[in-house]
């Protein structure tokens, strides 16, 4: 069997990396979405339609590119992490400052790691096929004092992650434990994806994968 033509619509080193070790190369494709959640948007909501949203708009890019769009399998994603005692929302920090107060909330208690990601099947004509799905993990963060967060947050490690932190780096010693999956966690839950390539798409992963 040929192997697909995998579009990943995300630039982010994690989700590229993620791909790669389960064996699937793909292009790449910087997506166009307003990320901002709308009025009292739940956070589930939030993360299925930023990663239909993003998918719609790589489609949209391939589909401008004669012969580019046909026969792809565009993935998409969007990670959030939720606050354990107000449930907000957390995104990428917008100053050291907001990554300093992003950790506080979170240091010595269990917060939400939701990712929603979209397949969407490319046809000749547009999508033929498309799926979406939420994939939630519980990470349990280490009681941090006010010193070691700042000296956390002067890395620089912070700054383009969700939450403040990053699961596959330095951060991986803030954490004490994760119920779920922790590819969910950096950015992509392969697993699930996988899984759903074979049973919503027909796709055998393990035949074709490097």
């Amino acid at each position: 069997m040929d192997r697909p033509r995998i579009v990943l619509a995300s630039t982010s080193p994690r989700r590229i990396d993620l791909l790669r070790q389960a064996g699937l190369e793909c292009e790449v494709v910087s997506p166009d979405a307003d990320e901002t959640p709308r009025k009292n948007e739940k956070p589930l909501d939030l993360v299925t339609r930023l990663a239909l949203a993003k998918a719609r708009s790589a489609a949209r890019s391939l589909s401008r590119k004669k012969g580019r769009g046909s026969g792809a399998l565009i993935i998409a994603a969007d990670t959030i992490v939720v606050e354990p005692r107000a449930k907000r929302i957390l995104g990428k920090p917008r100053s050291r400052a907001e990554a300093i107060r992003m950790l506080a909330s979170i240091q010595g208690a269990t917060h939400l790691v939701l990712t929603g990601y979209c397949i969407l099947e490319l046809g000749p004509r547009g999508a033929t096929h498309s799926l979406v799905r939420a994939v939630r993990s519980r990470v349990t963060m280490r009681p941090l004092s006010a010193a070691q967060i700042r000296a956390y947050v002067a890395t620089g490690e912070p700054m383009d992650k969700a939450g403040s932190y990053a699961a596959q780096g330095i951060g991986m010693a803030l954490i004490d434990r994760i119920e779920g999956s922790y590819a969910n966690v950096v950015g992509l839950p392969i697993c699930q994806l996988l899984r759903d390539l074979e049973d919503e798409f027909e796709i055998p992963v393990f035949e074709w994968a490097k």
